[in-house]
């Protein structure tokens, strides 16, 4: 029976430990008020920051002046380039308005001279009482209007300072989302072979029960986080801000499936389908073992079965929910497929991954280089179908030019250029290439090597889902990024082969077992 080695344990423990020191720095490093955002904001400008000409332009995509429509596509145009120079107009609107009330004192003086001298000018004396009417009234507007942008002033700068409070938090729902997504996707896979009864995959079953053992942690820690979120700890979803949607009538109309009790019920929902599915599948397939007949591989038939529907469903809703309400205002019907295509080669790829890594240590004896060879095919099969779906969505939305959809992957190519384009290579380019030569796939080191660049490009992706709507252009990769990555992976570790040694690592009742122990391709 297979051991967690001291090594992997304190690796482990260390990855939680940095990790968690990481979170930490990124909270402290949040700005309290909305001065210390705009120094942290300067600083970055001198370092190069990501897309600041950019910022005001589209701070409103995560607010309630979202891009509507052509003319709010105009405004925002217009908006950021008086963005360029905002920091000079707040200087000069103090200044503005003593020009303007001296405009008005000087327009008083003028009346009552025009008043004096109406025996002078006779034929003057039905328009001179207007003349100073009409001034005063101009200088109000004016005075109006440089109070209007002193608040619009205001507004953007207490936006910008949201987003930075928000850069931690962010950081931590990508991770969290990202690592309890690729436990469930191996548990789907897991529900995929018992379903179509496959003859290769049962060698590989408790390397899969392990995998999903992380799927509780997981589930309870992300929960906890959308509960923080609906009592407005943090800002992240905009559609709970009731100021924001008082004003915004397009979030009002999605109100009754937009609501935090709601949106918290359907959470609750899916990961307790989830978890339970995964509790009584493993519970069945232990049962196998010690049975004399088939019964327990039957419910587990009829049981994977279920769950798969259930899926299919929960999925869908979960991709609107926990990532595409983030921007409100856009969606996408394909999006379900995506975020499912995303989790779900990677939690294939780490079935590879770890099955590579017990074998290092001397266990998975039964596993052969055609089992490695399968795993490796639904890598290459699965990244295609993911760049299949997102060129499908880029495609149809960036050639159809609609401003209210184009906008969502303007902002991402302008603000994300980097990573935008940069997940194309690492989640497309670089598996085809690698991937695709049959020889390949039997490899250990290059799909170790692929694998590697293959879950790291789709937490890329995960990464560009999220942070545009979340934090705008104030966007980098840091230490609260990389601290949640890495307390996240650690923790994934300590479970996943914890769980690992409470099993035997081969099922014994499975009625294709014999099939996959003599599987070659």
């Amino acid at each position: 029976m297979y051991t967690i080695s001291r090594n992997l344990r304190i690796t482990a423990i260390l990855l939680i430990i940095l990790g968690g020191i990481g979170i930490a720095v990124g909270f402290m490093q949040a700005p309290k008020t909305i001065e210390q955002a705009q120094e942290i904001i300067a600083k970055n400008s001198e370092h190069g920051g990501h897309g600041e000409a950019h910022g005001a332009a589209h701070t409103a995509g995560h607010g309630d002046a979202h891009a509507a429509s052509k003319e709010v596509a105009h405004k925002d145009a217009a908006h950021t380039e008086e963005a360029k120079h905002e920091g000079v107009a707040h200087e000069n609107v103090a200044h503005k308005e003593d020009t303007i009330k001296k405009s008005v004192d000087t327009a008083v003086v003028a009346a009552a001279d025009v008043k004096s001298s109406e025996s002078i000018v006779a034929k003057d004396t039905a328009v001179a009482p207007v003349a100073p009417v009409a001034h005063e009234n101009a200088a109000k507007k004016d005075i109006h209007a440089a109070h209007e942008d002193h608040a619009a002033h205001q507004a953007h700068l207490e936006h910008q300072f949201h987003q930075l409070k928000n850069k931690p938090w962010a950081a931590l729902y990508v991770a969290c989302i990202f690592v309890m997504l690729i436990s469930l996707g191996v548990l789907v896979f897991y529900a995929i072979q018992q379903v179509a009864q496959a003859g290769w995959s049962p060698v590989l079953f408790r390397v899969m029960q392990g995998i999903t053992a992380y799927l509780p942690v997981g589930s309870i820690i992300f929960f906890v986080i959308l509960v923080l979120s609906a009592m407005h700890f943090n800002h992240l979803f905009v559609w709970m801000d009731e100021e924001v949607v008082k004003n915004d009538k397009l979030i009002q109309a999605k109100s009754g499936y937009l609501n935090p009790t709601f949106w918290l019920i359907r959470a609750a929902i899916f990961l307790i389908g989830w978890n339970l599915y995964r509790y009584l599948s493993r519970k069945n397939c232990l049962a196998q073992d010690a049975a004399s007949d088939d019964s327990f591989y039957k419910k587990n038939f009829k049981l994977s079965a279920g769950f798969l529907v259930f899926f299919i469903v929960s999925e869908s809703i979960m991709a609107w929910d926990w990532i595409m309400s983030f921007d409100p205002h856009w969606f996408s019907t394909l999006f379900g497929w995506y975020v499912f295509a995303s989790f779900f080669v990677s939690g294939i790829t780490t079935i590879a991954l770890v099955t590579l890594y017990l074998q290092s240590v001397g266990e998975l004896k039964f596993v052969n280089s055609s089992h490695v060879h399968d795993l490796a095919k639904f890598m290459f099969g699965i990244s295609v179908f993911w760049t299949y779906l997102w060129f499908s969505q880029f495609m149809l939305i960036w050639y159809a030019n609609i401003p209210e959809e184009v906008t969502y992957f303007v902002q991402r190519i302008e603000d994300y250029n980097l990573p935008f384009f940069g997940m194309l290579v690492m989640n497309f380019l670089f598996p085809l290439l690698i991937l695709i030569n049959t020889d390949f796939k039997r490899i250990k080191w290059v799909i170790v090597m692929a694998g590697i660049v293959i879950l790291l490009g789709h937490y890329v992706d995960f990464f560009n889902m999220i942070m545009p709507s979340a934090v705008g252009d104030q966007w980098f990769i840091g230490i609260p990024e990389i601290g949640a990555l890495m307390f996240f992976v650690g923790l994934f570790l300590l479970v996943v082969f914890t769980a690992l040694g409470k099993a035997d690592l081969l099922v014994k009742r499975n009625p294709f077992i014999e099939e996959s122990k003599h599987f070659h391709y």
